[in-house]
């Protein structure tokens, strides 16, 4: 809608034109004038305080979100260094027990070797000299050197004739009638038995003693 001249009348004067720049719509209701510009709300101090204590909220969350993405960047390399030093120490105690291993082989392999030595040599000694007694004090000899290999290694020798019955390392064959002070005891060994390491090889196969 133009703007209206209005022109007040006043007695005995002479009509005053005035300028009204308000503009309506059909209806009659007031239309805002485009160089009219549109008043901001005035907000409250609490809702300014508000919105500032919103904003530091925002910033906090903001900062706690990012330090925890580095956290657990720095926990997955953490977790990965500790994966491959396990996987390492692992290879290496294996590697380790196995040439331990391969170490006490050769080791008792070593001490055998005079045993084999033994061995020939009696069978050399008997193809020039036929004496049984010169045979039997070389395989007594060589026998003595193969027990002598065997404690050299750790193996023990369990204990039979004379000694008490112990189920735990010995192992009845038979009994025989004996006196009563020799009741229970070990009277003679078919077998000789061993330990390793505290281990029992293998029990003494014996004959007991009966009263």
């Amino acid at each position: 809608m133009n703007e209206k001249e209005i022109e007040l009348e006043t007695e005995g004067a002479e009509s005053i034109p005035v300028k009204d720049k308000r503009r309506f719509n059909g209806d009659g209701e007031r239309v805002a004038d485009a160089d009219e510009a549109p008043k901001e709300p005035v907000r409250s101090p609490a809702e300014i305080a508000l919105e500032a204590d919103l904003k530091a909220e925002i910033e906090r969350r903001e900062a706690a979100e990012s330090k925890l993405v580095g956290v657990q960047a720095k926990f997955e390399e953490a977790k990965a260094d500790l994966e491959r030093e396990t996987a390492e120490m692992r290879a290496r105690l294996m590697k380790t027990l196995e040439d331990r291993g391969k170490q006490a082989q050769f080791n008792f392999l070593t001490t055998l070797l005079p045993v084999l030595d033994n061995l020939n040599l009696a069978v050399a000694a008997s193809e020039t000299d036929p004496s049984v007694e010169h045979l039997r004090d070389g395989v007594i000899g060589t026998a003595r050197s193969f027990e002598r290999a065997l404690i050299d290694v750790g193996v023990e020798p369990i204990a039979s004739v004379g000694s008490d019955f112990d189920p735990e390392l010995h192992e009845a064959v038979d009994m025989a009638e004996t006196t009563p002070e020799n009741d229970g005891k070990i009277t003679a060994e078919y077998s000789r038995g061993y330990r390793f390491g505290g281990r029992l090889l293998r029990p003494a196969r014996v004959q007991v003693g009966k009263a």
